[in-house]
């Protein structure tokens, strides 16, 4: 599969944060390609990195005290480090759109949602105030909100329903890249299936390419392709959703699923990792993983592991599958 076939290629990103009190390593040179019309999840705990990487990716990490350290980022085929503030504007919102994590706070609460979502119309595609209302009046009918609510203010809709307004200010201009930051978490389970549903017929009706950043495995199984693991600012296993949830190779891609609640036997305890995130002003030498794993042996402790391609679609970095580490991974085996 050529370049061509992917809208988006991030090669060794690379993002810290310097402050007074340390640097923190929010990123660690991460690979992701993005193919046009699929939807990559992006699964990991707090903490992990993925909300930088996508602000990497609108060119939006705060700068000081961000700074991007080493990488590219192609836009069909362009790197975006390239452009220029002025070609970044005209980017945001039209070639790449984003989801924030809460509607609550990603809404201008003097502004009605109409003129809201007018504005970025009226910004990318040079049309009137009147036709902007218009077409944004379309979009909030296309979420499956009336019309007419276009003159109300944010604090008249529901959590739901902001979200709903969230996703059509996003879709306004018909990106190609659609980033979804946690775009479920603050809604109930009813309307967070409905969420689903419909970015699930907005992506395939416009075909537009995802990228979904979520801790939820349940909604990662719902409306991904492929899915990367993140952990402490590295992906540690990457591959489609069959790969993932089928056959998932790393320790803690394990412990992500161990940790969910079992429906064929309620009655079975919850597994939880075992210990905390590490602190990324003050990441583990080695594996990042190591102080967390079971498996893990004294050469965990020093060396870094490098990617071990599965099969064309499926990849892990885990010093067990590695040749010659010495380190041994038993399937079956359970948290101690």
């Amino acid at each position: 599969m050529s370049k061509a076939d992917f809208v988006l290629n991030i090669e060794n990103l690379a993002v810290n944060y310097e402050t007074e009190d340390g640097t923190v390593e929010a990123v660690n040179g991460i690979d992701i390609s993005l193919k046009k019309g699929k939807t990559l999840g992006l699964v990991g705990e707090t903490g992990a990195g993925k909300t930088t990487t996508a602000l990497s990716i609108l060119r939006l990490v705060p700068d000081p005290p961000g700074v991007i350290k080493s990488g590219k980022i192609e836009l069909e085929g362009k790197n975006i480090f390239e452009y220029t503030e002025k070609d970044m504007e005209l980017i945001r919102g039209n070639t790449v759109s984003m989801i924030f994590q809460d509607p609550m706070t990603s809404l201008n609460p003097v502004l009605t949602v109409g003129d809201q979502i007018a504005e970025v119309i009226k910004i990318h595609q040079n049309l009137s105030k009147n036709e902007s209302y218009e077409k944004a009046k379309e979009m909030l009918e296309l979420v499956g909100i009336p019309g007419d609510r276009a003159g109300e203010y944010p604090h008249q809709f529901s959590g739901g329903m902001k979200q709903r307004v969230i996703i059509a200010i996003a879709l306004a201009c018909n990106p190609k890249v659609l980033i979804a930051d946690e775009p479920t978490t603050a809604l109930d389970v009813t309307i967070q299936a409905q969420v689903l549903e419909l970015m699930k017929q907005l992506r395939d009706k416009y075909d537009t390419s995802m990228i979904l950043i979520t801790h939820d495995l349940g909604v990662v199984a719902e409306i991904c392709d492929e899915v990367s693991i993140m952990y402490a600012g590295s992906i540690v296993e990457h591959g489609t959703l069959e790969d993932i949830f089928d056959d998932y190779r790393h320790p803690y891609t394990k412990g992500l699923f161990d940790s969910l609640p079992k429906i064929q036997n309620r009655n079975e305890p919850l597994r939880p990792i075992p210990g905390l995130v590490p602190d990324p002003s003050n990441l583990p030498t080695g594996c990042p993983f190591h102080p967390r794993c079971v498996h893990a042996k004294e050469i965990c402790k020093t060396k870094f592991p490098e990617v071990t391609h599965i099969s064309d679609t499926h990849y892990v970095a885990c010093l067990a599958f590695e040749k010659g580490s010495g380190v041994k991974i038993d399937r079956g085996a359970d948290h101690e």
